[in-house]
């Protein structure tokens, strides 16, 4: 994640890469894989009635727990961190910021779209056959909840040049105006939106209005905080930190994120508080970003032996196909489950909690499997002369990617939506791709 030139070494890592950001990166993505399955809590009553719940959620100690397990704020830093590596390499190649954020839509677009296929034509077989229409949006719904991350991630790295220029001018100051921003627009969603003209939230069926599209602008303002958190780690700021001021930084910081959900509005749950996005994740995106430089010195030491560098460098060669391919194949293992006479631990039954890594494990074997002709889809296509030069086409191409996304995220993934998604998504990339050379 540096922009060293690569030098030749037994795993040809390059002079300067931190490798405990790419451990950061694969473990956010697998402990995301392993919330979801918890999530997942499927069996049989007593009367073979099938039941379906969101186990972890029911636990007293769920929303205690997201105040450290909810790590996506970590990967908008990560992210932060790569970009401003990537974008020094790119102007020493004198590549424009338009290349720059083509190529970042290219490497989120790639793998969205079999996943977009997939989602169509299943959702589309269900519609025909008459599937019972609650059952499929339960599924549905759940299938499509970490699309959010195309967009939102899109719409941070596409800003980050001129972002990295704000930091270079303004450094913190960037940071106090994002932050205030963020406060801005959940205070508005809260007090205004919800409290003085009582909007509800969305509704649980159809496309109406709700609370929640007034939050969406924290899409930009809470994850470029994130961000810019960052670019701070990749410039040292954190790094020159003393252990005990990085304490008291994570101390300060919760008790923030205390003061903040002691409100009304903010949930107590920090899952609840990612979508759309408020002002707690980007207080964690500080906390995490001071507790992954408190862990740098085991972490780099972890990340000298070799069995840790190939398991990190095989995950992280298929990050996105386990990201967007993994919430289809628990459903499609729970299905076989389902189908087939076998017997199915109830949920929350100290089995099923004790046969959750055990399915961790198959799920991530599935995945492999699947990636094998997946992933050829995360490698980003070769450049060329763009088919439409220039940042408009570009800035249309980002909209036209995000917008069905941010519809999913609000209200639920839905055969129209993932038909939408499709195609707005082939569109962003032929928008931004190259000429055929004649």
């Amino acid at each position: 994640m540096s922009s060293a030139a690569p030098e030749t070494t037994a795993r040809e890592v390059p002079v300067g890469r931190d490798l405990t950001l790419d451990l950061a990166r694969v473990t956010c993505v697998v402990l995301v894989v392993f919330v979801h399955i918890l999530f997942t809590g499927v069996g049989r009553g007593a009367d073979g009635s099938l039941l379906i719940e969101r186990t972890v959620e029911a636990q007293p100690w769920f929303s205690a727990a997201t105040w450290i397990a909810n790590i996506m704020p970590l990967f908008f830093v990560v992210g932060g961190y790569a970009a401003r590596a990537g974008w020094r390499s790119a102007v020493a190649r004198g590549e424009s910021a338009d290349a720059f954020a083509r190529v970042r839509l290219a490497r989120l677009a790639r793998p969205a779209v079999p996943v977009f296929v997939f989602f169509t034509v299943a959702l589309g077989a269900v519609r025909m056959l008459g599937v019972d229409p609650a059952l499929v949006d339960v599924v549905a719904v759940g299938v499509g909840s970490p699309l959010w991350f195309l967009a939102a991630y899109l719409v941070v790295q596409a800003c980050a040049p001129a972002m990295m220029r704000l930091h270079e001018r303004h450094g913190a100051r960037v940071l106090v105006v994002l932050l205030a921003a963020a406060l801005l627009v959940d205070g508005f969603r809260y007090i205004v939106i919800g409290g003085l003209l009582g909007i509800q939230p969305v509704p649980p069926v159809g496309y109406g209005a709700g609370q929640e599209l007034f939050g969406v602008p924290n899409i930009v303002f809470v994850w470029l905080f994130a961000q810019q958190v960052g670019f701070f780690l990749y410039d040292g700021w954190f790094a020159r930190r003393r252990w005990w001021q990085l304490v008291l930084l994570m101390v300060a910081g919760y008790l923030a994120l205390w003061g903040l959900v002691s409100l009304d509005g903010y949930s107590w749950s920090m899952l609840a508080n990612q979508w759309p996005p408020t002002t707690p994740m980007a207080v964690l995106a500080v906390i995490q970003a001071a507790g992954l430089t408190l862990l740098h010195r085991p972490l780099t030491a972890l990340m000298r032996t070799r069995a840790a560098q190939g398991a990190v460098f095989l995950v992280g060669s298929r990050l996105m196909t386990i990201y967007l391919w993994h919430l289809p194949v628990i459903m499609i293992l729970i299905g076989i489950q389902l189908a087939l006479p076998m017997p199915m631990p109830a949920p929350g039954s100290a089995v099923w909690w004790w046969t959750r890594p055990l399915f961790l494990a198959l799920v991530l074997a599935v995945v492999w499997v699947a990636s094998l002709w997946l992933v050829r889809f995360e490698a980003a296509p070769a450049p060329g002369a763009p088919r439409f030069p220039g940042a408009r086409a570009c800035v249309v191409a980002v909209v036209v990617f995000i917008a069905p996304i941010i519809g999913i995220t609000t209200y639920g993934l839905d055969f129209p939506l993932a038909a939408l998604s499709l195609v707005c998504t082939l569109a962003a990339l032929w928008l931004t791709g190259s000429r055929r050379a004649t």
